[in-house]
């Protein structure tokens, strides 16, 4: 029997087989980042990180992975942006170290968008499976502000300084299957299949030599873990600083209200969210 810990927007599952499922569900804003998710991932990635049973499989609920930070919470706030915006970016750190710092093997599994801050979320897994849907956008260039969540440092660890820098740079979106061949992540899997892969893998690490697989992970991490602290702090700090000044914020509220005009069809767009991919 699975047992709930945690309630929305992020959950927490203990199951028979020692996997421990990381859970976001707020599918309804395709797991936006605003400060009560953010700060709700922090809680519960401590609490998985305090108990983490054999393995660990951090999923998300809907057709979305996360969309990033929630642009709709970011706006309007005037003089107040940058102090949120270092808010939500801190919480959401500390649960990006927390979970870096696992003992256990960490699975991520990514369907639909993973944007901004969420690109960030799902690499930091030691298995990162994605559909062949899915779609990976940096986003932050668009808006006026530089990466968060660890983005930028695991970026170039990944895939190279250059093929950074254009995922950075140029807002250029990945596919599942792009991302498989650049390096991005471990496999694609066909999107029917992706929960179920992705469970069988951490069921079958958590199933493993766990002693081993502990050591084999503490020797792949080996000194990476102070110098992912201070990136994210740096991290924090400049889309902090570049949320408090205008062009930030116009560009922030262009995308919104590009984001809100209707369709040609009678619905609006971006009807999830902040940083979709869509």
């Amino acid at each position: 029997m699975t047992l709930p810990v945690s309630t929305e927007p992020v959950r927490i599952v203990r199951r028979p087989d020692r996997v421990v499922e990381l859970r976001l569900d707020d599918p309804a804003r395709g797991n936006a980042l605003d400060l009560r998710t953010a700060e709700a991932l922090r809680d519960a990635s401590l609490d998985v990180a305090a108990d983490p049973g054999g393995a660990v499989l951090l999923r998300s609920a809907g057709g979305s992975f996360c969309v990033g930070g929630d642009l709709r919470a970011f706006a309007g706030r005037g003089a107040e942006t940058g102090a949120y915006v270092r808010a939500v970016a801190d919480a959401a750190h500390a649960a990006i170290q927390a979970l870096y710092d696992l003992p256990v093997p960490l699975v991520t599994a990514v369907p639909g968008a993973a944007a901004g801050g969420g690109v960030g979320l799902a690499l930091v897994g030691d298995v990162v499976l994605a559909a062949r849907s899915a779609r990976f956008r940096l986003a932050y260039t668009a808006i006026g502000l530089t990466p968060d969540c660890g983005a930028s440092w695991f970026l170039p660890r990944l895939v190279g300084p250059r093929r950074a820098a254009e995922l950075v740079l140029t807002d250029r979106v990945l596919t599942g299957d792009d991302a498989e061949r650049w390096g991005l992540v471990s496999r694609s899997v066909d999107d029917g299949r992706l929960d179920a892969a992705a469970h069988d893998t951490a069921s079958a690490l958590a199933a493993g030599a766990g002693d081993a697989l502990r050591a084999a992970k503490s020797l792949l991490r080996a000194g990476d873990g102070d110098g992912l602290r201070r990136h994210l702090a740096e991290e924090a700090r400049s889309i902090a600083a570049l949320a408090d000044g205008p062009q930030a914020q116009e560009l922030m509220a262009a995308f919104l209200a590009a984001r809100g005009r209707p369709k040609a069809d009678g619905g609006r767009t971006g009807a999830l969210a902040p940083e979709s991919v869509s």
